[in-house]
């Protein structure tokens, strides 16, 4: 019975959505759909995005196959006979390796940032947030291709396991129900924690990959990349772990766009003005070759390194599809300052007038 449900392809389906219902329920139960703020544009882009990322996952499976059947023959179900012990994990860190990889450059170049920008857009979190991309996002996605590839080798009871892990994983970290949350309460639990925190993606560690604004010191919306696994974080330099989670969630400068553009683009543009997905729209430099003064207040503050912002010498979020990032610093006590607005200071943020020397 189990090795006839492991070997049928739609089992993953049926399990994917299994899980899909459990985390809504467990979100029903504790008020989530009750005392959310989503508006209708939220509700069409999460809908929307299931659909399309299921649509696209049938249509690479069955194109996979089909064109490996006649391509590729020799190959087709030829690694069937391959231990779960190692399969599952090979399939696991493949596609986990390869998400990670999509999911950073989404974030550091501009044409996949402008697909993936629903997914930040939301302002709050729930278990369909994380199907909040566009089509075009979809249709490059590594994912839904290793499980095809994987599928056509005949390795179906790993993606089937893999699939079912993934997803526990994914829903979970996405989920209202923040279960680390109240782990982090108990010390005794704390060395069990940090065991599963640098393996699998909990719900803090997500979270602050949503987070508005790194000033907050909490949120990482340039880091923290990972699907199921934080290793793939820690090894490349993009983790940020601190059991806590953000007040203020989605995009600092958000001209809240429909859901038609944030799904179709660049097909359907948005009319809001300024948007990152409008018709015509180009980031706009605002370097200048000298500094700003300005007065600071007591606290931590984002200083723009991309060049890009409209409210430079500080971050505005405009770095987002670039490879930059902004600087967190912080003043102890109100005073004037001078930060540099090249960008090319070496004792950052502040002036140290190497703009004087270029010409």
């Amino acid at each position: 019975m189990i090795e006839e449900l492991l070997n049928d392809p739609n089992t993953g389906k049926y399990a994917v959505i299994g899980t899909l219902l459990f985390f809504v329920a467990v979100e029903i139960f504790a008020g989530h759909f009750k005392n959310t703020t989503r508006t209708k544009d939220d509700w069409a882009m999460e809908i929307l995005g299931f659909l399309l990322l299921s649509f696209t996952s049938f249509v690479s499976l069955i194109g996979i196959v089909f064109l490996g059947e006649k391509l590729f023959p020799g190959i087709y179900n030829s690694l069937a006979s391959t231990s779960l012990w190692i399969a599952v994990p090979i399939y696991m860190f493949a596609d986990d390796l390869a998400q990670y990889w999509y999911h950073r450059s989404a974030h550091e170049y501009d044409f996949l940032w402008k697909h993936h920008r629903p997914h930040h857009a939301a302002e709050e979190m729930g278990i369909m947030v994380s199907f909040r991309n566009s089509f075009v996002y979809y249709t490059f996605i590594p994912n839904i291709w290793i499980a095809a590839i994987f599928t056509f080798l005949g390795l179906i009871p790993a993606t089937i396991i893999g699939l079912i892990i993934k997803q526990l994983v994914v829903f979970s970290s996405h989920s209202t129900f923040k279960w680390d949350e109240y782990a982090y309460k108990f010390k005794t639990l704390s060395p069990v924690m940090w065991v599963i925190e640098h393996i699998f993606v909990t719900p803090a560690f997500h979270y602050a990959h949503h987070g508005k604004s790194k000033a907050d010191l909490i949120s990482d919306p340039n880091g923290n990349f990972g699907n199921a696994f934080t290793i793939w974080d820690q090894l490349f330099g993009t983790a940020t772990f601190t059991r806590k989670f953000p007040t203020e969630l989605g995009l600092q400068t958000d001209p809240k766009d429909g859901w038609a553009p944030h799904m179709f683009y660049p097909f359907i543009s948005s009319k809001k003005e300024g948007s990152e997905i409008s018709k015509g729209f180009k980031r706009e430099k605002s370097t200048t070759l000298e500094a700003i003064e300005v007065e600071l207040e007591a606290g931590t503050h984002l200083w723009c390194q991309c060049g890009y912002s409209r409210n430079a010498p500080f971050c505005d979020g405009s770095h987002h599809g670039t490879k930059h990032k902004p600087m967190a610093f912080a003043t102890v006590k109100k005073r004037k300052v001078k930060i540099c607005n090249c960008k090319m200071t070496k004792t950052g943020p502040f002036c140290d007038n190497t703009h004087l020397t270029i010409k």
